[in-house]
């Protein structure tokens, strides 16, 4: 993986979209691609939080309140933004909420709400910035995914259901969007130390249990996958599609 300070003179002005930015791994994506000079709308419920985000960058960076569950005002925000920025260059589908529920008390409002928030909107933002990028002849789509599905994360059902169907997405637009010059990649981090996991799960004895599951004896931070996933936009992974990437210090 690249060093998270390594500059990509590609992005420079690419028009980037990032959903969930505006706190944990979203914001450090935001920085991320502000720090390579690129044009960024960020998109997250939380109005209060992308409001500070926004006024610590500059002009180049750009935060819109979205409901990413409401997918009539996810095309409308998508199109004009595009009118403001042009047609997006890369889009990275990163929000996701992962609440923990136990099988029984799933009722099915609460399931068809919690693949709302994890994997519906991934889906019509790709098909919102899709056309712009046929135009250019050329795109970058990444979809954050997690390793929950892979290691079974037993109280949260919805939520890996949905990570695992985030996969097989990608694997259907990367193959469907190929001969249009887009790319569409995976990535699944591994446990990331956000605020919102200190606050909620980082225990002693759940530490533990990361230290000894990864190969890496140490945190995953949200820089880590801040770096891949310019990694991923940028031309110098331009063979590079139908992938799913893991960055969880070894766990899997």
């Amino acid at each position: 993986m690249t060093d998270s300070k390594a500059t990509f003179p590609d992005l420079n002005n690419r028009v980037v979209a990032i959903t969930g930015g505006a706190s944990g791994i979203g914001a450090a994506i935001v920085r991320a691609f502000h720090a390579q000079g690129a044009k960024v709308v960020f998109f997250d419920i939380d109005e209060a939080a992308g409001q500070v985000l926004c006024a610590s960058l500059d002009d180049n960076v750009s935060f819109r309140a979205l409901d990413l569950t409401d997918l009539d005002a996810l095309s409308a925000q998508f199109a004009d933004t595009a009118k403001v920025f042009g047609d997006f260059d890369v889009l990275v589908n990163n929000a996701a909420h992962d609440d923990r529920h136990e099988v029984a008390s799933v009722t099915p409002a609460y399931w068809r709400d919690r693949l709302a928030v994890n994997l519906d909107h991934q889906f019509f933002a790709a098909q919102s910035v899709i056309p712009g990028m046929r135009t250019k002849g050329a795109g970058s789509i990444i979809n954050m995914s997690s390793i929950a599905w892979r290691v079974g994360l037993a109280d949260a059902p919805a939520y890996v259901a949905s990570k695992a169907a985030i996969e097989g997405l990608t694997h259907a637009l990367a193959r469907g969007l190929g001969s249009d010059g887009i790319r569409v990649n995976c990535l699944l981090p591994g446990f990331v130390r956000t605020q919102r996991q200190i606050d909620k799960w980082l225990t002693p004895e759940f530490e533990e249990r990361v230290m000894n599951s990864q190969c890496l004896a140490r945190f995953i931070e949200p820089e880590d996958i801040a770096a891949m996933v310019v990694v991923l936009a940028s031309d110098v992974s331009h063979a590079v599609t139908n992938q799913t990437l893991v960055v969880d210090a070894g766990w899997t």
